[in-house]
């Protein structure tokens, strides 16, 4: 399988804690699926993901943004090909912008952010006959945002397919894209 896949999560995760290897997993997982992977390319879960898929022989684009970020320096060491954002925004709009599907494993504000844009843009894609892109979002916090969001902003339910795991995450990313 072909195609390249968002993954978005906290930058706080460290080696050997639960989240850093569930993150590797994801990682080695698309890659296993054959898929490119693409992350916000610094550290926490964006090295872990990277770091999984380049494990399994993927490939990894990180997606920088050092007008951002001036204290961190470059992508992290998994990344094999690294794209330069001029803004936030702008770095968002990179890592969706050519990704057939989406990830967001546990995270904050950045993630919750990244997930939002990635809902929308799934939302909007009908609207000018689009296919809507898969959209995953694994345990925790989004257990309950998600089913939250869908509710009281009235937005059609299912667009965001909430896991528990990411093995079930990519397995349903695999299966959307087939």
């Amino acid at each position: 399988m072909n195609g390249t896949i968002a993954v978005f999560g906290s930058s706080r995760s460290r080696p050997g804690d639960p989240h850093f290897q569930e993150a590797a997993q994801c990682g080695e997982l698309l890659a296993l699926a054959g898929f490119t992977v693409v992350t916000g390319g610094y550290g926490g879960t964006m090295a872990a993901v990277s770091l999984g898929a380049r494990h399994k022989g993927g490939h990894v684009v990180g997606v920088t943004a050092p007008g951002v970020f001036p204290s961190r320096f470059g992508a992290n060491e998994h990344v094999v090909e690294e794209r330069k954002a001029s803004s936030l925004v702008a770095r968002i709009g990179l890592l969706i912008e050519d990704a057939d599907g989406a990830i967001a494993l546990r995270g904050s504000l950045g993630t919750a952010t990244e997930l939002l844009v990635a809902w929308n843009v799934a939302f909007v894609a009908p609207f000018s006959d689009g296919t809507r892109k898969p959209v995953v979002a694994v345990g925790e916090p989004w257990t309950t945002i998600v089913p939250y969001l869908e509710e009281s902003l009235g937005t059609d339910t299912g667009i965001v397919t909430v896991t528990d795991s990411v093995t079930a995450a990519v397995r349903h990313i695999t299966n959307a894209l087939r």
